[in-house]
C-alpha cells in the first residue's frame, strides 16, 4: 500500500455538510482497505484568490494508506462532485499521524508584528 495526503477545498455553501460529505470519500477508502492515519477538518479559509468568484472555501486534510490501483475512482470521485473545488493528492514516504502546522496552537511571541 501506499501513503497519500489528501487536501479537499470544499465550496462554502457545502461547510456544515462538509462531514458527511467526507465521510463519503474516508469510507471508500477503509471499504477497500485502506487505513487512515490522520484527519483534519480545518474550517472555512479565506482564499488566496477567487475560485469560481468566491472567496473563501472548507479545508478538509486526510493521510492514508491506500492501492495505488484504487485511487483512481476516489480522484474521479471528487473531480466530479460539485462541493468540491479543488483538490490535490499527494504520495508521501510513510504515514503521517501528528497534528498538521494548522492545528498547533499558535505561539504568541513578544516582538509580534515588530520588523526591525
Amino acid at each position: 500500500m501506499n501513503h497519500y495526503e489528501l487536501i479537499v477545498m470544499i465550496h462554502p455553501d457545502q461547510s456544515d455538510n462538509a462531514a458527511n460529505l467526507m465521510n463519503r470519500y474516508k469510507e471508500m477508502i477503509t471499504k477497500v482497505g485502506g487505513k487512515i492515519h490522520r484527519y483534519e477538518d480545518w474550517g472555512r479559509k479565506s482564499l488566496a484568490y477567487g475560485i469560481n468568484n468566491l472567496h473563501k472555501a472548507h479545508f478538509v486534510l486526510m493521510n492514508f494508506d491506500f492501492n495505488s490501483k484504487d485511487l483512481k475512482e476516489l480522484t474521479d470521485a471528487l473531480r466530479y462532485s460539485d462541493s468540491v473545488l479543488r483538490f490535490m493528492t499527494t504520495k508521501t514516504k510513510g504515514p503521517i499521524s501528528k497534528p498538521s502546522v494548522m492545528m498547533q496552537p499558535r505561539k504568541n511571541s513578544e516582538h509580534q508584528g515588530d520588523r526591525g
